[in-house]
């Protein structure tokens, strides 16, 4: 039964309470093939078909580790400053889920692959915050329960549930943070910087796609309230949070819960809640359990793991530049602000914009491209900037015709529109619409003359030291060349035809 709770307000409860955060992201590991097995990994095959005796558990089947997904494994467990363990068994963590069909899920439980590092997140008012990571740990994805009827996708009101085993058996990594304190008001903001910081580390290693959107990164967020000075308060567990700014929206929405479960004298039960997104609230889900529930003991047909030495320092040699890193390199080289920085990063410009300059564009223009008439375009047709049918190297070549004078900066909009539209490359599209700037002198001539004979009052002003006035005339000529004159030559040409 479901008891309504009145929330308390966000400014309310940290004046009176304590959050402390605690989170568990799951990362699939970007493998041609399962953990376990030789089954493909690729995202939205047909139900059922990226199966074997192996991931569906069949009697007799017999795993082997893949040894990329430990390999990528251990490179997140580097980047993150942890301890590599030079020896761990796998587990079975038992318990029944329709999806999971071998009823037991093959996971690292008190030999984790690595643990004890941190992870550092500069938050925008440049405050340090160090978030320190437990451990990090392999295991297998689950497959996915379909339910068919209901309202929300949910199994609740469905009429049947259809089961989809191609996720079954796809490698995962967890990462979990050590007990995260004194964060107070600025909890939410903490918890959706380190799952961002995560997401771009584990990006820049080439190890997942992590598309939240698409399940390659989950987020299950941990929170318990104390009251000032207090002891520990119980916590909850939000499961699956699929975007950054639902885990921020989750972690505000359950301090305001807790409060008021707190404020009328309950008890805050240890449970998994789910996030919904429609209404930014959480609600129950399970009792959660503990690890004796899981009855874990060490599985049987798997050999332990022990990477030597040598291939550990191996691994760390890979390790690319960090992004934070990066970015710092990155803002000293183009001279730019920390504001402006964090503005390419939030608006998922910043690789955009260092492609377009690697391919020979001056950064200032590439970053006025891609941060304004890009993205408005990447708006108005509702796709990440990303996602727009337009290179870098097409958006460098754009802003190199307009730096050589064969376009205008209008025209040069003109061009991004064809290529958004499928009209071809640049150079294709100028051909195509037309759109080169005019640059025949003895053209350029003639339709300045034609317009300072249609307008003779608007040249006689001009010849009499309002050179202000060309400005009618100049209008006039772009309009006979549709917007393909150079406006300063015309500007120099009308001054020099009427003697002025």
């Amino acid at each position: 039964m479901t008891t309504s709770v009145e929330l308390v307000d966000f400014d309310d409860v940290v004046a009176r309470y304590d959050p402390v955060l605690g989170i568990e992201v799951h990362v699939e590991l970007s493998t041609n093939t399962k953990m376990f097995c030789g089954c493909p990994t690729e995202f939205g095959a047909e139900p059922n078909t990226q199966v074997c005796p192996v991931c569906l558990g069949l009697p007799g089947a017999l795993p082997v580790v893949n040894r990329a997904a430990v390999e990528s494994a251990i490179r997140i467990g580097l980047a993150l400053n942890c301890s590599i363990a030079p020896w761990g068994r796998f587990a079975r963590k038992n318990y029944f889920y329709p999806d999971m069909p071998k009823n037991f899920q093959t996971s690292q439980y008190d030999e984790p692959i690595a643990v004890d590092g941190f992870l550092d997140l500069t938050l925008d008012d440049g405050e340090v915050v160090r978030i320190g990571i437990e451990r990090a740990h392999m295991e297998e994805d689950t497959g996915k329960s379909l339910h068919v009827g209901g309202s929300d996708g949910r199994i609740h009101g469905a009429d049947h549930s259809l089961l989809d085993y191609n996720r079954a058996g796809v490698p995962l990594i967890e990462i979990v943070t050590k007990m995260i304190p004194d964060t107070g008001a600025r909890a939410p903001e903490v918890a959706r910087a380190y799952v961002t910081a995560l997401r771009d580390l584990v990006r820049s290693l080439g190890v997942s796609d992590v598309r939240m959107d698409q399940g390659s990164m989950r987020a299950d967020v941990n929170l318990s309230l104390s009251p000032k000075g207090g002891a520990l308060g119980t916590r909850t567990e939000t499961k699956n949070v699929n975007s950054l700014r639902s885990v921020e929206r989750a972690v505000r929405h359950e301090m305001g819960r807790q409060a008021g479960v707190l404020d009328a004298g309950g008890e805050i039960v240890q449970e998994t809640r789910h996030f919904d997104e429609s209404t930014g609230h959480t609600r129950a889900g399970r009792r959660k359990e503990t690890s004796e529930d899981y009855r874990y003991f060490p599985e049987p047909d798997l050999v332990p793991i022990a990477p030597s030495v040598e291939w550990v320092e191996e691994l760390r040699g890979t390790l690319p530049e960090l992004p934070w890193e990066r970015r710092r390199r990155i803002q000293t080289e183009w001279g730019i602000s920390d504001e402006e920085i964090r503005d390419l990063v939030n608006g998922g410009a910043l690789e955009l914009v260092e492609a377009t300059v690697a391919a020979g564009a001056p950064s200032q223009e590439a970053r006025s491209w891609w941060v304004s008439y890009l993205a408005q375009q990447a708006n108005t047709r509702s796709v990440e900037l990303a996602d727009l049918a337009i290179t870098p190297e097409q958006v460098a070549r754009v802003i190199e015709l307009v730096a050589s004078g064969e376009l205008t900066n209008k025209l040069a909009r003109q061009v991004v529109d064809g290529v958004l539209d499928g009209e071809g490359g640049p150079d294709e599209v100028v051909a195509a619409r037309g759109l080169k700037v005019v640059s025949d002198e003895g053209a350029l001539i003639a339709a300045v003359d034609a317009a300072l004979a249609e307008q003779p009052d608007v040249a006689e002003k001009i010849r009499g030291g309002k050179v202000q006035a060309a400005g009618a005339i100049v209008g006039a000529v772009m309009k006979a060349t549709k917007g393909q004159a150079d406006a300063k030559r015309v500007r120099e040409l009308i001054v020099e035809r009427v003697g002025a």
